[in-house]
């Protein structure tokens, strides 16, 4: 168990700095710092009656690690590779890549690197949830109230340390702030995770069901038009399992950002004509969209400029270089607010899409601004989505997890898979949140306990076709086996019409292991095993080529 060391605390008042090391309450005329370590709720809120600013806030506990514990610590967003490491791991940042390269692509947006510093090996860290697993059994760590701000989680195996650090530097505040409210406990697996989610009161909504379908990214990228979308719908209908979902994905739009100015070129006669296609033969029509981004060439960022987030010298923000890079909607402006209402009003409501797929949600908190947290702009934003969306069913992605428990029905809990494992070796030495099967599949086994607890996991798409990709045999029978057993959306991007026999088998396994309950897993060098029950029989897969940056065979 944790053993509390100190809690710290910095602040600013009337031009003066002040710092607080205590690991008990502590009281003056004006500031309270109160903390509760009774029970496996651990908090820490400060009560001031003058206005201060927060320069920091953290707490340290002691942890006796063994040499066969394990750490996994949640990742800034969906997208963030998130393994169990051992005592020695090592994350890395971007300090190896030139800044001028950086700030090129704008890779610091996609993660934390602009507000946490990356340690060496042992110095780990991570967001919202986390755990040091000693075999089957679990030191446990997850914030209450990441509504308010988000929580670093960091360990150093080499003080024996466990650090929790609040994201707040910056709030101005008089009255009651509340700082830490963290779950710590320990158990087995499904006890702690259980625990985790009866405090937060997380609930899926009684209509959202695991779901099985399609997306056309993997197959077509932006690269659709009307009757591609057809086509792979009838291909979908065309095999025994019958989808419940079809997701048109990018490239239907005239421009990032312009969401209701379809590219007629390409869909004539309108996206309203394909949801009602979809829907005619009972399956659930879905669509992407981004909707806090906008690419500079669309119609929205060329006419409402006064509608992007800036930084202090007036600069655009960009949230990242998809897209040649794109900039970011504030949803503070009401105008905004208002014209999201009508974007997600006409899909919905008019075209008739019932899931949508709403992307690179991360960037909207890139920057804490009006006195807000990321964590606090994040639930707000999240909050507001909500709402737009009504009854829709809404896949998040590229989200800080924890932002998105109980708010969204789906939401991807991994990277985009690639054509191949672990793409090219430079590749490798860029941000953690980049494209790679490898990565993807491992972020679907390490937050699996996330499945229908906060939401149904998306761990994205599984790829069986011959053409069009370098995954092996071998690689694409893993994809397929983790994807069934750790989410509970399972989409493939191939035109099922053209499967062979043997892939069609393939494919009826797969649908088997949906109902698979997985036990225990652990990642060894090159070799990832996974035990998992099926009905009262228990089964050892493994699983090769994991070996961090090894090429693939």
């Amino acid at each position: 168990m944790l053993r509390l060391k100190k809690v710290s605390f910095s602040y600013e008042y009337d031009g003066e700095t002040f710092c607080i090391d205590t690991s008990s309450t502590v009281i003056s005329d004006s500031l309270k710092l109160h903390i509760d370590t009774l029970g496996d709720v651990f908090t820490a809120n400060i009560i001031s009656q003058n206005e201060i600013k927060i320069l920091a806030l953290s707490a340290v506990f002691e942890h006796d690690y063994s040499d066969q514990d394990r750490i996994f610590l949640n990742g800034y967003q969906s997208w963030t590779d998130s393994i169990e490491y051992p005592l020695n791991g090592k994350m890395h940042g971007l300090d190896i890549i030139p800044a001028k390269v950086v700030e090129k692509y704008s890779f610091n947006r996609y993660g934390d690197y602009d507000f946490t510093d990356y340690g060496g090996e042992g110095q780990l860290h991570g967001w919202s949830y986390g755990y040091v697993r000693t075999r089957k059994y679990f030191c446990f760590l997850g914030s209450l109230n990441e509504n308010a701000a988000f929580t670093k989680i960091s360990t150093d195996t080499n003080k024996n340390t466990i650090t929790l650090t609040r994201d707040c530097s910056g709030i101005v505040f008089s009255g009651d702030y509340v700082g830490f409210r963290m779950l710590i406990t320990d158990g087995r697996e499904n006890e702690v995770f259980d625990r985790y989610f009866q405090l937060l009161g997380t609930k899926i909504r009684d209509d959202a069901k695991p779901v099985y379908g399609y997306t056309s990214w993997y197959r077509h990228y932006q690269k659709i038009n009307e009757n591609i979308i057809q086509n792979d719908l009838s291909g979908m209908l065309s095999q025994r399992f019958r989808p419940d979902v079809f997701q048109i994905d990018d490239g239907y739009q005239s421009a990032v950002g312009d969401w209701l100015a379809v590219d007629e070129n390409k869909f004539p006669n309108g996206m309203k004509s394909i949801a009602e296609s979809i829907s005619s033969n009972g399956i659930i029509p879905g669509i992407w969209l981004a909707p806090f981004a906008c690419e500079e060439n669309s119609y929205v960022f060329r006419n409402f400029k006064e509608w992007f987030l800036t930084d202090e010298d007036g600069n655009y923000i960009k949230g990242g270089s998809n897209w040649g890079g794109f900039y970011i909607l504030d949803i503070y402006n009401e105008d905004v607010r208002n014209y999201l209402r009508n974007v997600f009003d006409t899909i919905v409501n008019n075209w008739g899409f019932r899931l949508l797929k709403l992307d690179f949600l991360y960037a909207e908190c890139i920057v804490p601004r009006l006195n807000k947290t990321r964590g606090q702009i994040m639930a707000e934003a999240m909050d507001f989505l909500r709402e737009c969306a009504g009854d829709a069913f809404i896949l998040g992605c590229g989200v800080p997890l924890a932002s998105a428990f109980g708010k969204v029905d789906y939401c991807r809990i991994g990277c985009d898979v690639s054509l191949d494992w672990n793409d090219k070796s430079y590749m490798r030495l860029m941000h953690r949140e980049r494209i790679s099967t490898r990565n993807s599949i491992l972020n679907s086994v390490f937050r699996r306990q996330l499945n229908g607890r906060a939401f149904y996991n998306d761990p994205d798409v599984f790829i069986l076709r011959n053409n069009d990709t370098s995954l092996t045999p071998k690689q694409k029978k893993c994809l397929s086996e983790v994807n069934a057993m750790t989410g509970g959306v399972l989409f493939c991007s191939d035109d099922i019409s053209e499967y062979s026999k043997e892939q069609l088998i393939q494919l009826s396994g797969i649908m088997k292991l949906r109902n698979a309950n997985i036990t225990f897993v652990e990642l060894e060098e090159d070799k990832l095993k996974v035990t998992f029950k099926l009905g009262e029989k228990e089964y050892h897969a493994v699983y090769g080529n994991f070996k961090k940056n090894k090429k693939s065979p």
